[in-house]
C-alpha cells in the first residue's frame, strides 16, 4: 500500500509562497483571507477522519504517548500558533512523517527504524512542525489565487485515495487539481524545504536537542538510499541533495553546540517498533539476543529480547531478562509495564494490580499506565470498573478513536447497550464514517425512547454529526 505519496506536506511544498528571508516571514492577513486557520482546522480534521478509515495504524499506547509527548515538547519552542494537535501513527515500515493543515501530525513506524537516535527523530518532526507553523498550506493558496478551498479539499480527497491504494483514480484527482501550480512547483518546494530546515533546526536547538542531528540524518539517509530505484516516501517528498546537506551542516555549526542526542526511552520505543516488523517473535528474540551478546549493557537489546520472549510465551525467560532492567531503574514505566504483561500472561492478576497501583501513585495521569489498568480490569471481568477508568481516559483523550472503540466494547460487556451505541457512534465519526455514526445513534435513540432526557441528548449529538458532515461536504464541493 502506498502511504501519502504525494503527502499533504508535498501539497504544502508544491503550493508554497516563493518569498524567503532570514527572518521569520510575516503571514499577514492575505493567507488567512483565503484559507483561515479555522478552515485549516476543519479541513485537517475531516482529512484525518478519512485517513484513519483507510490506513492501518499503530495503536500501541506507549508509542502514541511517546510521539505525542515529544512533539508537544518541540511545539513549545516552535512558532506553531494553535496547540490543538492531533496525531496518527501509521503502521508502515516505510520512512515517512508529515504535518497537515489544522495541526495534524503523522508518523510512520519506519521513522523509528531509520532515525538512529532521538535527536534524529526529533529533527524530522521539527522540520515538519516548521512547515505547519509557517502555514505553508495557506501561503501556497495565497500564491495560487485561483485555488479555492473546495479545490484544495478535492486534492486532499485524492491524496487519501492514493494513500488507500486507489492508485490511478487518486493520482488522477491530484493531477487534475494541481494543474494551475505545476509550473512553479520545483522552485516553491525548494524554498519551503529551505525554510523548514532553517526554522526546524533553530527550534530543535531550543528544545534541547543537538542541531547537528538534522544534517546527520539527511546525510545518512542519502548514503543509505543512494542506489535504491525507489527511495522511501520521505525522500520523495523531501529530496536530499549534497547542497541541502551542506547548507544544513553550515547552519548547524552556527547554532549552539551540544544538546541532547539520545535517550534510553527512545531506544526502548525503537525496540517496540522493531518487533512489529519482525517476521516472528522467535526471529526477533534471536536478533536481540545477538545484540545483547555483543553489548551486554545495551538496554535496547535487553528490553527488545524481553518483549520478544513475552510474545513467544517464554515468560520465565522474559522475567529473568527483564530483572536487571527493573533493578537498575525500578520506576521506569516501560519496564514495569513489561513486568505487568508477564504477570497477566501468568494469570498473576494480584501482582500486576499491585504494581500498577504503585506506579499510578507516582504517575497518576500517565496514559499507558491507565490503559494497562483498564486492560487488567477487562481481563478480570470487571467491566463497570473498566468503564470508569475509560471515562477518566476520555477526559484527556476525547478524540482518540482507540479509546472510543474500547468504551463501546466495555459498555456492551456491562449491559449498557445504549452507551455502547453512543461510543461506537463517536468512533465512526472520528474515522470519517458519519453514516455509520448516525445509524448507531438511531439505534441508541430507539432504545432510549422511554427516557426523554437521554433521547434528547442523543438527538442533539445526531445534529452535531449532521452539521460536521454538512461542513465536510460543503468543503468538498
Amino acid at each position: 500500500m502506498k502511504f501519502l505519496r504525494p503527502t499533504l506536506l508535498t501539497l504544502a511544498c508544491l503550493l508554497a509562497s516563493p518569498g524567503f528571508a532570514d527572518d521569520l516571514p510575516s503571514l499577514g492577513d492575505a493567507s488567512s483571507s483565503i484559507v483561515s486557520p479555522q478552515q485549516e482546522y476543519q479541513l485537517g480534521r475531516a482529512w484525518l477522519g478519512m485517513l484513519r478509515a483507510q490506513v492501518s495504524q499503530l495503536s500501541d499506547p506507549q508509542l502514541k504517548d511517546f510521539v505525542e509527548t515529544t512533539v508537544y515538547r518541540l511545539a513549545e519552542t516552535s512558532q506553531v500558533q494553535n496547540p490543538r494537535l492531533e496525531f496518527i501513527l501509521i503502521n508502515s515500515r516505510e520512512l515517512n512523517a508529515f504535518a497537515a493543515p489544522g495541526g495534524i501530525v503523522g508518523v510512520n513506524g519506519g521513522l523509528f527504524l531509520n532515525a538512529q537516535n532521538e535527536a534524529e527523530y526529533a529533527a524530522v518532526l521539527a522540520h515538519e512542525l516548521a512547515h505547519l507553523s509557517q502555514r505553508h498550506f495557506a501561503r501556497g493558496v495565497e500564491a495560487q489565487q485561483r485555488m479555492q478551498v473546495p479545490v484544495l479539499a478535492a486534492m486532499l480527497a485524492g491524496i487519501v485515495m492514493a494513500a488507500a491504494g486507489a492508485g490511478d483514480a487518486g493520482i488522477a484527482t491530484i493531477a487534475g487539481t494541481q494543474a494551475a501550480a505545476i509550473q512553479e512547483q520545483t522552485r516553491f518546494s525548494r524554498q519551503n524545504e529551505q525554510e523548514a530546515d532553517r526554522i526546524g533546526m533553530i527550534n530543535l536547538g531550543k528544545a534541547g536537542y543537538d542541531p547537528r542531528a538534522m544534517p546527520n540524518m539527511f546525510e545518512r539517509l542519502m548514503r543509505q538510499y543512494r542506489f535504491d530505484a525507489k527511495p522511501p516516501e520521505f525522500l520523495l517528498d523531501h529530496p536530499v541533495t549534497e547542497s541541502r546537506i551542506a547548507d544544513t551542516r553550515n547552519r548547524a555549526e552556527q547554532e549552539k553546540k551540544g544538546g541532547k542526542e539520545d535517550s534510553v526511552q527512545y531506544q526502548l520505543m525503537r525496540a517496540r517498533v522493531a518487533l512489529y516488523y519482525e517476521e516472528s517473535s522467535g526471529l526477533a528474540a534471536k536478533r536481540f539476543r545477538a545484540l545483547l551478546e555483543d553489548n551486554p549493557r545495551s538496554e535496547y537489546a535487553r528490553y527488545g529480547l524481553a518483549i520478544a520472549q513475552i510474545k513467544a510465551s517464554q515468560l520465565n525467560d522474559a522475567r529473568e531478562t527483564l530483572k536487571p532492567l527493573i533493578a537498575k531503574d525500578p520506576n521506569n514505566i516501560t519496564y514495569n509495564l513489561a513486568q505487568v504483561e508477564i504477570d497477566v500472561a501468568n494469570n498473576k492478576y494480584a501482582d500486576a494490580q499491585q504494581r500498577l497501583d504503585r506506579m499510578k501513585v507516582q504517575f497518576p495521569d500517565n496514559y499507558p499506565l491507565n490503559q494497562a489498568r483498564v486492560d487488567l480490569l477487562i481481563k478480570q471481568n470487571k467491566p463497570v470498573e473498566a468503564e470508569q477508568g475509560l471515562d477518566q481516559l476520555l477526559k484527556s483523550r476525547p478524540s482518540d478513536p482507540d479509546i472510543w472503540s474500547l468504551v463501546a466494547d466495555v459498555r456492551g460487556l456491562s449491559g449498557n447497550m445504549i452507551g455502547s451505541n453512543q461510543a461506537r457512534a463517536e468512533y465512526f465519526a472520528l474515522t470519517g464514517d458519519y453514516r455509520q455514526a448516525q445509524q448507531q445513534l438511531d439505534i441508541a435513540k430507539r432504545r432510549a425512547n422511554n427516557n426523554f432526557q437521554l433521547a434528547s441528548r442523543i438527538d442533539a449529538r445526531q445534529k452535531d454529526f449532521a452539521e460536521q458532515e454538512r461542513l465536510l461536504k460543503e468543503m468538498m464541493n
